[in-house]
């Protein structure tokens, strides 16, 4: 499970791109074609730093090789984004609170929840216990008519 940043620090972009950075790449930024952790910035724009690999000369940011990798939008918004998937926000509720179009978002979340199952664990867990939330537990008996009183 992801702990995501307190509100407060959702509303600091330069906070917002750290916690980005730590979960995008755990190991560390490094250049995408070399692997290589030396780097010097190329560019600063509004939100995001891009940068210039110094081995190999490789144009990148944070988000290159991501699902984000050609949005325009703030390290918040992509935050808060993640967060209300994470939450189970419908598509139509996070692209009103976002101000993101509601199908630039349905896409996003398309291949954000792909990538999850493309790298997710396939292994069978080894606990022995299986819980299940009332959800389930009362689907069933909500297929049933509604007992009728006497």
């Amino acid at each position: 499970m992801i702990d995501f940043p307190i509100i407060d620090e959702l509303l600091n972009e330069e906070e917002c791109a750290n916690w980005l950075e730590t979960h995008l790449h755990p190991a560390g930024l490094k250049c995408p074609r070399c692997g290589e952790v030396e780097k010097r910035i190329a560019r600063h724009t509004r939100y995001w730093i891009a940068y210039r690999c110094k081995s190999c000369g490789r144009y990148y940011s944070l988000l290159t090789d991501t699902v984000f990798e050609k949005t325009r939008q703030p390290p918040s918004k992509i935050v808060m984004l993640l967060r209300g998937i994470a939450k189970g926000e419908s598509t139509a509720r996070l692209s009103r609170e976002l101000g993101i179009g509601r199908f630039r978002l349905h896409e996003l979340r398309c291949q954000i929840q792909q990538h999850l199952a493309n790298t997710g664990p396939n292994t069978p867990m080894r606990d022995r216990v299986l819980e299940a939330d009332e959800l389930y537990q009362n689907a069933e008996e909500t297929k049933r008519p509604p007992l009728q009183p006497n």
